[in-house]
């Protein structure tokens, strides 16, 4: 989802020889193939958008594939990008990284500043893992490796899968199918009191390739060597039941609504501040709702392919 964003925003500004490989075509997990390929495309720069990425239920189902998963990729990308002699590289990572208590809105410097949300514990150290990397790179070798921490993203391509999505597709999807079944009710997992934040990916593709582009004097001038990362986020959030309102509304279920509160909620509150990015001089441009209904026209588009 985020790396096929990321090249539709750079071939609209003009890029061209923009490199990808599926992970059927490059197991990133494996050095001496990511060394290999770098030197044969002679790669200058370099978007970190492969990761391993579930909801609640996957990453209590599988913690391990999880914090492995993801801190291979991280390890190999980065060592073999300074290998090669990649300067400029960006890393993105996730909100998950903050505790699970921090004070909200959350800021950059509350990284590392307490315990986090259990659930996803073992993909947030992954991803804090990923930052400390960039700037150990930076420190002693003088590279320049950026970070961006998205909040919850979704849009074109998201993973819609019935166990393993992450909140929006998988309510789009129950909503979807409600309304298709002629079902009267459809349950959700929590309470529905949980406060999250949610991006249109093609926000955070704008805002990756405005970081990636932003010159070193202004970059260094809102970061620190060793609290480098940005946030990224629309810097407003709704409750898990006002979304779930929204996308019955978006997808036209007119039935009942039941929260398991017997479900977990995960952190209570999770909501970026961007004060950091928007200095720098970005902001979101994609209401809730309208991305809400681009990401549901994709959905019914391609179905077929999602079904196979």
């Amino acid at each position: 989802m985020v790396g096929s964003a990321i090249v539709r925003r750079l071939e609209s500004l003009g890029y061209q020889n923009i490199i990808t490989r599926t992970h059927a075509e490059l197991d990133l997990n494996r050095q001496a193939e990511v060394e290999a390929f770098f030197r044969a495309e002679k790669i200058d720069q370099v978007y970190m958008a492969a990761a391993k990425v579930g909801g609640i239920h996957a990453n209590n189902t599988y913690p391990a594939e999880f914090i492995y998963e993801n801190l291979m990729v991280e390890c190999n990308l980065v060592h073999t990008a300074h290998n090669t002699g990649i300067q400029k590289l960006l890393f993105l990572g996730s909100s998950c990284i903050y505790p699970r208590l921090a004070p909200q809105p959350m800021q950059e410097d509350a990284l590392l500043t307490g315990m986090l949300e259990p659930t996803n514990e073992p993909y947030a150290i992954a991803k804090i893992t990923g930052i400390k990397l960039c700037e150990s790179y930076n420190r002693q070798y003088g590279r320049d490796y950026r970070s961006v921490m998205p909040t919850n993203l979704y849009g074109p391509n998201d993973n819609y899968h019935p166990e393993n999505s992450h909140v929006i597709p998988a309510l789009l999807r129950r909503f979807h199918e409600a309304v298709q079944s002629g079902a009267h009710e459809v349950i959700v997992w929590g309470s529905g009191k949980p406060m999250r934040e949610f991006l249109h990916v093609d926000d955070m593709a704008a805002a990756s390739v405005y970081v990636m582009e932003l010159n070193e004097t202004t970059y260094r001038a809102h970061t620190q060597p060793m609290l480098s990362h940005i946030n990224v986020g629309s810097g407003v959030d709704c409750s898990i039941r006002e979304l779930t309102e929204t996308v019955a509304r978006v997808t036209g279920f007119t039935g009942h609504i039941t929260f398991d509160a017997g479900k977990p909620d995960g952190a209570p509150r999770k909501l970026m501040d961007v004060s950091r990015l928007k200095a720098m001089g970005w902001q979101a441009e994609i209401g809730l709702e309208d991305g809400l209904r681009d990401a549901y026209q994709w959905f019914l588009e391609n179905q077929q392919q999602l079904r196979g």
